[in-house]
């Protein structure tokens, strides 16, 4: 064996990749990176608010203080202040003798509106984490495993093919057979094509992927407008007027009918009520680009691609709408780019291809490594000759 077949053999060894049938790609990722970022926020902000504002309350103590007769003792003045706190209504007169009530709860229920809103906001995630995520995930495994396959199988072939120029006496044979089995599509293995082209006729994953961000801006949409109609009513309401002369105290000449109370909260009340809608503001155009993803092929990964032979989607121009589940399996097939052991060999190999200097003769990866193994791509040019001397 001489030195050049040796280092094509080992060359076109090293090309193989290698075989992870074990591991099974546990570090798939089943989430787009912006959708991941727009879930830690839509849900983890109002959690952090929740938080803050509970640790606020438990620090500070009462959130309201009431400015009590000064005949009161202590304890009567932390009664007024719990029944104010309890009941949070305002009081203001409409007519002699008469008061029109006005409720102040937004800031008692402010807590708990955060984690019915992060409950809200998680609901899209668990609608795609239920209804997407185990077929992604086995489409995932299986496009991956056959792209790779795909690859090493292109690989293996070329190493035939060295092996059988090597042990055929006569080039004639050899060259008829190559050019006998691309006519025939031998190299070609369409279960990947035919398959991904099933996916571009199913609509189930981007239906789901479409609802999942349909539901947020949905949601984003009623948050805003119960902070616009709850929240901003009493926005900027610092004092209120309450009445403690209820039940047995009705009767009571010494209790005045009005006390009047500060919320010493307000101003977190304030900075959670701007601080929502300003995350949440940021957060449409993101979620609006993610639905923005799903009107366009990612044709770059398609021609990186098309160096394997029977992946040519692009070439045979079968793409057409691109709001199908191929396409939500494209996106998340570059967000596991890292998977993909088979796109860094195949993006060098695309770009080898660009600048070599015979372009015409290299459509596939079998070709260029044919080509790198020391072997024409096809017929070479005194063989040709050479058959029509003999055939004139």
């Amino acid at each position: 064996m001489s030195l050049a077949h040796t280092a094509a053999e080992y060359m076109l060894s090293d090309a193989l990749l290698p075989d992870r049938r074990g591991s099974r790609l546990k570090g798939l990722r089943l989430e787009l990176p912006l959708d991941r970022m727009v879930k830690f926020v839509a849900v983890g902000f109002p959690l952090l608010l929740m938080s803050l504002a509970f640790a606020q309350e438990f620090s500070s103590g009462s959130p309201i203080s009431c400015f009590s007769p000064s005949n009161f003792s202590v304890r009567q003045a932390a009664y007024v202040d719990s029944s104010c706190w309890d009941s949070l209504l305002h009081h203001e007169q409409d007519e002699p003798g008469r008061y029109k009530l006005e409720s102040l709860w937004p800031h008692k229920a402010l807590p708990y509106s955060l984690l019915a809103l992060a409950m809200l906001m998680y609901l899209p995630v668990f609608l795609w984490q239920y209804a997407a995520v185990p077929a992604l995930s086995s489409d995932l495994l299986f496009i991956i495993s056959e792209l790779d396959k795909s690859y090493n199988r292109s690989i293996r072939l070329v190493q035939h093919m060295v092996k059988i120029r090597q042990k055929s006496s006569d080039p004639h044979v050899f060259w008829d057979e190559l050019e006998k089995a691309r006519r025939e599509r031998y190299f070609e293995f369409p279960l990947l094509e035919r398959y991904l082209a099933c996916k571009q006729r199913s609509h189930s994953l981007v239906a789901t992927y479409l609802l999942r961000n349909s539901l947020l801006l949905l949601f984003t949409s009623v948050t805003y407008l119960y902070l616009g109609h709850f929240h901003l009513d009493v926005f900027f309401q610092k004092e209120f007027s309450c009445s403690v002369k209820t039940g047995l105290l009705s009767d009571e000449t010494h209790i005045p009918d009005l006390i009047t109370c500060r919320l010493t909260s307000l101003s977190v009340f304030q900075i959670v009520s701007l601080s929502t809608v300003a995350i949440y503001t940021l957060l449409v155009p993101v979620i609006i680009y993610n639905l923005t993803q799903l009107c366009r092929w990612d044709k770059r990964l398609l021609s990186i691609y098309e160096m394997l032979p029977a992946f040519d989607l692009l070439s045979k121009k079968m793409l057409g709408c691109p709001i199908n589940d191929l396409n939500v399996i494209l996106l998340f097939l570059r967000a596991n780019i890292s998977e993909l052991i088979s796109f860094s060999w195949l993006s060098v190999l695309c770009v080898l291809k660009d600048t070599t200097t015979q372009k015409h003769n290299i459509d596939t990866v079998v070709d260029f490594m044919t080509l790198l193994a020391g072997l024409e791509p096809s017929k070479p040019k005194h063989l040709t000759h050479q058959v029509c001397d003999e055939n004139p």
